[in-house]
């Protein structure tokens, strides 16, 4: 049985190029907020690796013109605490950042989809995908070859904040320790589990907030079994 006439009018070619129009302006919004989220957060960490470097520094020239006695442990555990807050506002503004990558990402993968249906023998041109479920997201991130979760990881810049935070607030707790008992053993370890405890922590919540971000989100397009 042959099928019936499309039911929906056919649309003008002026109505179409209005469409294109539309998702191309939006598509270039989208990537000029990617482009300043990155570069923005780029700032940041170099900001924060910048006042990291300053800040070891200066406790050792303080080291030296106080002899390490009187008030060079205030001074040193003022100094700490400051780098270690500056340490956590910009490790929360990674995780956003990511958050935020991922989220254009997605919204350009619909509106790559946008355009297949506007004109669908373009879809054969991108490489980036046209899909805006989770496969689509993981293949316009890495669409030449599929990417390697270790590598990526290794290489973020959240990990890089993480092994840093995690060192800056160890070194806080271990001065806390020989401030007030003077045990450098005992500030060693305390300033070793809490680095490792401060590394763990921020992998699973940096996990659980990327996990929960795609919980509840529907997306128009799915990519096609084996296609991914």
């Amino acid at each position: 049985m042959a099928d019936g006439p499309d039911p929906r009018p056919a649309e003008s070619d002026a109505a179409l190029a209005r469409r294109a129009q539309i998702l191309a302006t939006e598509h270039w919004g989208l990537l000029a907020a990617r482009g300043t989220a990155q570069s923005e957060v780029l700032t940041r960490i170099t900001i924060f690796l910048t006042l990291v470097s300053a800040g070891l520094v200066t406790i050792g020239l303080l080291g030296q013109a106080s002899a390490y006695s009187g008030w060079f442990s205030p001074s040193m555990l003022g100094i700490l605490a400051f780098i270690a807050v500056v340490g956590f506002m910009t490790q929360m503004r990674v995780m956003n950042v990511g958050e935020e990558d991922m989220m254009y990402v997605v919204a350009m993968n619909r509106l790559r989809g946008g355009y297949v249906d506007l004109d669908p023998a373009v879809q054969e041109l991108f490489l980036s995908a046209t899909t805006d479920d989770f496969a689509g997201m993981d293949r316009t991130y890495s669409f030449l070859r599929t990417r390697s979760s270790f590598s990526h990881l290794v290489g973020s810049s959240m990990l890089l904040i993480l092994v840093v935070n995690a060192c800056v607030y160890g070194f806080f707790v271990g001065a806390l320790v020989v401030s007030a008992s003077g045990a450098v053993g005992w500030a060693v370890a305390a300033g070793v589990v809490v680095g490792i405890v401060w590394f763990l922590l921020g992998m699973w919540v940096g996990y659980r907030h990327y996990r929960e971000t795609w919980r509840g989100y529907v997306p128009r397009r799915v990519t096609p079994t084996g296609t991914a």
